[in-house]
This record gives structure tokens, sequence and C-alpha cells, in this order.
């Protein structure tokens, strides 16, 4: 489920930090497991708030019906979001209830601000519409994403996945974009307790293995081809000196050159946009224009050497 760009970035943090750590290779290979393996641990914290609000909702309603003075809604209440089959089916599935026994302990230690959340949400139009509407498992299954994106931007709770790790706050919102994709996806005739859990990365599907598989090989030679990437880098500046360069701009170049040389089924042209995007999202407004005028140069010159060898069908050269 992880996208090849969302591992570029990760291959690309990991290189970073091990650049100022003077980490080894395999202790960076180790890294970068570990983090992309925590990912899963992300996903299902933010998405195990639903199976947690509903089970803290009707425990409140419950409660409320022995006020002193209780209303009628109180001694009445709907139980519409406690019975919502989308989340019941989330909280009855074999392997989500794994995951969660295994990485959600916190919510018990912070289940204020889960009734919190319940108390906020109860007051809202959206809430109130719902209870009007007629059951089924489409209308519960989008009112539990309505509340999915709602518990996503609580910052009280999002705190609390936070503290689990530093590293998270880059993640955060790209993961929970793939899970409120993935939860679009559940339909009512696939989704029960014994469907798989949907993981950011799944060694049983084949494609994130791939994918994961690429990410480790762009790490190694990235590592790898640290020193000739300089040397291209060093011979194609005017005007300029390698040291004023910004050290992330050198990191770029250099897994662009990696991944030019030694990806032979990845066409030149989709190296080199994906790196101009990298730069956008991690350096200076200039980069974008830097970085693409020296892989221009470095391109015809890796290929004039035989050092670039696609294979494959629409592995068009980069003009």
């Amino acid at each position: 489920m992880l996208s090849r760009h969302y591992l570029r970035c990760k291959v690309l943090q990991t290189v970073y930090c091990g650049r100022y750590e003077e980490t080894d290779p395999i202790s960076l290979s180790k890294m970068f497991e570990y983090h992309i393996g925590r990912l899963n641990e992300l996903g299902v914290l933010q998405v195990s708030l639903l199976p947690v609000l509903a089970d803290v909702a009707g425990r409140m309603l419950e409660e409320s019906k022995s006020k002193f003075l209780p209303t009628d809604e109180d001694r009445n209440p709907s139980l519409r979001l406690v019975g919502n089959e989308f989340i019941r089916r989330m909280a009855d599935n074999f392997e989500l209830k794994k995951h969660i026994d295994n990485w959600c302990g916190c919510w018990q230690t912070h289940e204020n601000l889960v009734r919190e959340a319940f108390l906020d949400l109860r007051q809202r139009d959206e809430y109130k519409a719902y209870l009007e509407m007629e059951s089924s498992f489409e209308a519960d299954k989008e009112f539990a994403i309505l509340i999915f994106r709602y518990l996503m931007n609580r910052e009280a709770l999002t705190a609390v996945i936070g503290e689990r790790s530093l590293l998270w706050e880059d993640d955060f919102y790209q993961i929970a974009q793939y899970n409120f994709m993935m939860l679009k996806t559940l339909t009512a005739d696939e989704f029960d307790e014994a469907m798989p859990w949907p993981l950011m990365y799944d060694r049983r599907r084949e494609k994130d293995e791939e994918d994961m598989n690429f990410a480790r090989q762009l790490l190694r030679d990235t590592l790898a081809c640290r020193d000739d990437a300089e040397q291209l880098t060093r011979r194609y500046l005017q005007g300029w000196e390698f040291e004023r360069v910004s050290p992330m701009d050198t990191l770029l170049i250099n897994m662009a050159v990696a991944e030019l040389t030694c990806c032979p089924s990845i066409p030149e042209r989709v190296t080199i946009d994906e790196y101009i995007e990298l730069s956008k999202e991690f350096s200076s407004d200039r980069s974008r224009l830097f970085i693409n005028g020296i892989l221009d140069k470095m391109v015809l010159e890796l290929r004039s050497q035989g050092k670039i060898n696609k294979s494959g069908r629409g592995l068009t050269q980069y003009e």
C-alpha cells in the first residue's frame, strides 16, 4: 500500500540521518526496516479509534441512564453509533483485534480524550443527521469514514499517537490518507471477521514486497555510489563550489544516480521527475531547477558510458 514515491522519501530520510550520525550501511538498512514496520503500528493506532469510540460511546450512554435527573434522551438514547455495522465488523475482525491488543493500549490510558471527542461529536449536525438515516451498511460505512476524518483532526488524540514516535510527525497525515482510502474500499461482501486486515506494509502482498525490495536496493545502491555521484556532481558545477551545494540536493542527486544506473525497469523520465518532486518537498525553491539541470547532463554521460541500461516495454530514453 505504500507508494514508491513514499518509499523514496523514507530512503531519503534514512540516508540523510546516517549522513550526520556516520551510521554504517547495515545499521541504516535495519533502521529503514524498523521505521517501515512501525508504520503498520501507526496505521492501526489510527483506525482503532473507531471501535474504541463506539465502545466508549456505549458506556457513556449507559451511564447517562443513571443520572440523578435523566432526560428522556438519557433514558432512551440512540444506539445507532454503538451498533454501527461497519465499525462492528472492524471490532470483530480477528487480525485487527490482534493488532489492537498489541499496539493500542494507550487508548485505555487516555479514555477521557475519547469521551471528549464523543461529547463534541454528538453536538454536530452530521451526527444528528446520521441518527435519522435509514439503517444500512453503506450509510454506516459513510458515517464511520466521516468520523475517522473527524478523529484524525482532533489535536488531543493525534498528539497521543505522535508521542509513540518522533518520526511519525511527517508520516501521520500520509498514513491517515492511506487509511481513509483503504476504508472506502471495504465492501459488505468481503468485510468480515476472517478478512486479512490491510496493513500499510504487508509481506503477504506481492506488490508490497516488490516495492520494498525496490526501496531496499535503492538504499544500498545510494550508499554504494555516493562517491561516484559526488564526482559527477563536481564535474557539472559551473561557477559554484561543491561545498556550497545543499547537502539535501547532493543526496537527491546521489539517489537519482543510483536509481538511474541500478534499476533497469524504471524509465529515466520517471526517475528524473521523481527527484524533482522530492526536491520540492525536502529542499529549497531553486533546487528543482538545479537538480533538473545536473541530472539532464548526467543522464547523457551515464548513457554514453553504458551505465544506464533500461529493459522492458515503454522504457523510452529521457530527452
